[in-house]
């Protein structure tokens, strides 16, 4: 660099730092810092919140029984109370509006809907009223419900009666069951997510085995009890998207014109980092982003699955015929993207033909440190690591690859562990919270100015909750729940901080 280019960077970062302090107050960090129409939420999931899982006529879900086989969740906790929302739902919300949020994410439970799934089995009246009542609150207190469907709790009568969506006879009962929703609610709520993270559910619950309905090959865990992990998870897979696809298409010709709203889907995924320079390992970053997050986003966007996994699974990945390609593609107005963690990735080999799964297929190492060193800092849990950078480059690969569709993020957030002995006083410390978010925005505002179409940020998650396999052992919360008093809620540091900065 010649000495004229280097005195002239030099003056031209005196005169941005001079900018920047004459601005005063436009320099702070703040939602004036996004776009007017940008929204602040926090989320919640009917399952981890609602509790009274028995109560109102509501059916059992997959998770209802799940939770109550000894072994399967960290001190076998279960959600049968959960934060009881279901009693508590007004005083909650007055929490978000305190917190000067937007909007408040959460999810309907299927089974509170349609006590077995279908609706032969009749619309319960209470489970309607409960929602009715949820969503008039939050309203009341100017907030805008962004609702989902679909949030991991398949009802157990459908997985009885003929496997869940291991069965395509699920498709037909979930948009009966959306459009009951869409018939009830659809006046007043103007954003619908159709499903939460589907790679959670397939992965966790038909792969791995460790979520509900608990399902994976032998040689994956001796806990399950049955299951084919190399298979069902891209058979659940497929009906989800049909059921998503047949969803929106449902809503776009009945009630979308009428009621305004929009669709959209919510998806997770890790970003990706190749572990050296190698052509290999670029290939496994690749490979890991299409079976986690193309997996969902190719059919939608672009009608049809990754070009690696048609290559690497054959016959084990199911086929969309041209009519239900046409119904996929375009089956969205928004893409919900959930993002907690980036890891190093590395080429692996692929797995012997006896123990394929799809966690295999992927023929991927990840791990979250290099050489002994993390990508950034590591997190109570422990397959989280704090790295910001991670979040804006998801969402610039996405507005890329993806024909710049509008986005949210739908989930991002940080734990801290359940400790009893901890005082109160200390527990409600949470800097590692507001600066997690506050730096977490930051890569999200660089995303905006950088041309993707983020139109909004939810932190994972409003309260303290069951976080599914861990129980209660993770607190994400914003706000602390005391589970050895009565459930008492109490407002951290970081609630605070959101409320301040989102002070207009």
């Amino acid at each position: 660099m010649g000495v004229g280019t280097g005195m002239a960077k030099r003056l031209l970062s005196a005169v941005l730092l001079a900018a920047l302090a004459c601005g005063g107050a436009h320099a702070k960090f703040s939602r004036n810092s996004f776009p007017k129409d940008f929204i602040f939420g926090t989320g919640s999931a009917a399952y981890q919140y609602e509790g009274a899982y028995n109560e109102g006529g509501k059916g059992l879900s997959i998770w209802d029984k799940f939770t109550h086989i000894p072994g399967k969740i960290k001190n076998n906790d279960n959600g049968d109370v959960a934060n009881d929302m279901y009693h508590r739902y007004k005083e909650d919300v007055q929490l978000l509006k305190d917190m000067n949020l937007d909007s408040f994410r959460f999810s309907i439970a299927w089974s509170r809907i349609l006590p077995n799934g279908s609706l032969s089995g009749g619309i319960n009246k209470e489970g309607v009223a409960f929602y009715n009542n949820l969503i008039n609150e939050v309203i009341a207190k100017g907030l805008r419900p962004f609702v989902t469907l679909f949030h991991w709790d398949t009802p157990l009568a459908l997985e009885e009666k003929y496997g869940g969506f291991l069965s395509e006879n699920i498709i037909k009962d979930y948009v009966d069951f959306a459009e009951v929703c869409f018939k009830e609610f659809g006046d007043r709520v103007k954003d619908w997510t159709t499903f939460n993270e589907p790679w959670t559910y397939a992965e966790r619950g038909y792969s791995a085995g460790l979520f509900a309905p608990g399902r994976c090959s032998p040689h994956v865990s001796k806990s399950c009890l049955s299951g084919d992990s190399a298979r069902e998870p891209y058979v659940v897979t497929h009906n989800i998207l049909l059921a998503h696809a047949q969803a929106v298409a449902l809503y776009r010709a009945k009630y979308q014109k009428v009621q305004g709203g929009q669709i959209g889907i919510a998806v997770v995924s890790h970003w990706f980092v190749p572990n050296t320079n190698s052509t290999a390992d670029s290939f496994a970053v690749q490979r890991s982003l299409d079976f986690m997050y193309g997996w969902f986003l190719d059919p939608i966007v672009h009608g049809g699955y990754p070009a690696t996994m048609i290559g690497y699974l054959g016959d084990r990945l199911p086929k969309f015929t041209a009519e239900q390609m046409t119904l996929v593609k375009g089956s969205y107005d928004f893409i919900g993207v959930n993002y907690y963690t980036s890891y190093f990735t590395s080429a692996k080999p692929a797995p012997n033909g006896l123990e394929q799964s799809y966690d295999a297929d992927v023929r991927a190492n990840t791990s979250g440190f290099r050489n002994g060193v993390p990508i950034g800092p590591t997190e109570f849990v422990p397959i989280f690591f704090n790295y910001p950078a991670g979040l804006r480059e998801l969402l610039l690969y996405t507005a890329r690859r993806y024909n710049n569709p509008v986005l949210y993020v739908t989930e991002n957030g940080i734990a801290e562990g359940n400790n009893a002995t901890l005082p109160l006083k200390e527990a409600l410390k949470d800097g590692h919270r507001i600066e997690f978010h506050s730096k977490h925005l930051q890569f999200v505002n660089h995303a905006i100015k950088n041309g993707a179409r983020v139109k909004g940020y939810f932190t994972w998650t409003f309260m303290d909750c069951f976080e599914w396999g861990d129980g209660y052992l993770d607190r994400f919360g914003l706000i602390f729940i005391d589970r050895l008093n009565g459930l008492k809620r109490y407002r951290k540091e970081s609630s605070y901080w959101i409320e301040n900065f989102l002070k207009s």
